[in-house]
Order: structure tokens, then sequence, then C-alpha cells
């Protein structure tokens, strides 16, 4: 498990649409150590904090393995870490291996894993493809953030350390699924519940989520014939 690129971008605006908006998204690799804070990395921003950024949502982070997926699914192939708008780029760290609120030492911080990643409207204009929204959801390829407990420094090729995870949780990939899924697994969403860490936003949903799932199992119960 290992910190592959470490990647950071200043705001700008981005055209799409019919509309012109400003968007950190477009990040690039960066040599040498970076100091991580507790909002964001050294030579880092967001645009939006509302969305990005923040304490909950201070790194983002995609792994490698993704690529391949993506150059084969998209005509534009090229395409260097920090694509996705991801400050780390991992590896070994797959969403279905990463759970809510793992704790790791990467350089000489700590961070936490918070959330996957949901995509809003700039990943489309990044790409300029109308599309790349829903191909990036159905995919299940979203990566996930980080919140900082130790402010440090690191570099490319530092290792990630496991040094706690939480119970009861869930793995970064059964949490997109639950968020994401049309008909996501009752057992799971119940499981949900239990995971302390999981922000309290993502909580309310999957018990609205399970409202509706037991309110529909109802009325199909008590529906006549």
């Amino acid at each position: 498990m290992k910190l592959v690129s470490v990647n950071v971008g200043w705001p700008r605006l981005l055209a799409w649409g019919g509309a012109t908006f400003k968007t950190g998204i477009f990040k690039n690799p960066v040599e040498g150590r970076v100091m991580l804070r507790t909002t964001n990395l050294d030579g880092d921003r967001q645009a939006d904090l509302s969305v990005h950024g923040g304490p909950n949502k201070a790194v983002y982070c995609y792994p490698r393995e993704h690529y391949a997926a993506w150059n084969a699914d998209l005509p534009d192939a090229a395409r260097t870490w920090g694509a996705f708008g991801e400050n780390f780029t991992s590896e070994g760290l797959l969403e279905t291996d990463v759970f809510i609120g793992d704790r790791y030492r990467v350089g000489s911080a700590v961070v936490r894993v918070t959330t996957p990643r949901l995509p809003c409207f700039k990943l489309a204009a990044k790409f300029q493809r109308d599309d790349m929204i829903e191909r990036f959801v159905l995919s299940g390829r979203c990566g996930y953030y980080f919140s900082v407990v130790e402010e440090g420094e690191l570099g490319a090729g530092d290792e990630f350390e496991l040094l706690e995870r939480e119970e009861p949780t869930l793995t970064i990939a059964e949490v997109n699924r639950l968020y994401t899924a049309k008909s996501p697994d009752r057992e799971t969403l119940q499981r949900s519940l239990d995971v302390k860490l999981l922000p309290e936003s993502w909580r309310m949903r999957f018990r609205a989520r399970l409202a509706d799932m037991d309110g529909r199992k109802h009325d199909g119960h008590t529906s006549p014939v």
C-alpha cells in the first residue's frame, strides 16, 4: 500500500453547458515532500467548500488501478495522475479493501477514511462528457476522502500503514453502493446505522432508504391481489 503521486492545484475557471464557473478539480503531480494540513495540502485549494474540502474531505484519494479501465473506456486515454481531481493517487488501497474509519500513517501524517466520493457536474465538465457522471457512478470506481488526524509531511513513494480499524464498519464499496444503487441491500443498510464514524448526513439518507424500503414492503403486503 503506497502513495504513488501527490497532486495539487488552485481553482480556475471552466466553461461547460453554457456556464462558466470556478473549480479546483484540476490537479497535477508535485515532486518532493508536501505538508498535509487539517483542511488540505500546501499548494492545493478547493473552489466550493460546501461540497469539497474542509475537515471531513481534506484529501481525495483515488486508486491508480482504476486508470487502466478508464483509459480503455474513454477515447482520450493519455492521462497523468490527478486526472480525476484526486490529491492522492494510491496503490493497493481499493474501495473493496478500505473501510470507513480506517486510520493510516503516511509519511509523518495520520489520516482517516471518511466517505466515498460522490461526483458533481464539474467532473463532467472536466472531461467534457455529458455521460461522465453516470459512467463514474455505475463503474463503482469512486475513490474516497480522508480527514487529517495528525498533520505531517509526505511524498510519492511513502507507504500507507494501517494503524486502526473501527468496528462495526463497512467498506467504501459497500457504502457507495448503499448511496447510489436503485435497490440497495437491506441488511447492509441496517448495518450502516451502527457505523459511528459515518457522517450523520449519510446515516440520515440510509435511514430514509430503509423507511422507504419498509414502506414499499408494507404496501405490497396490504395491497389487494
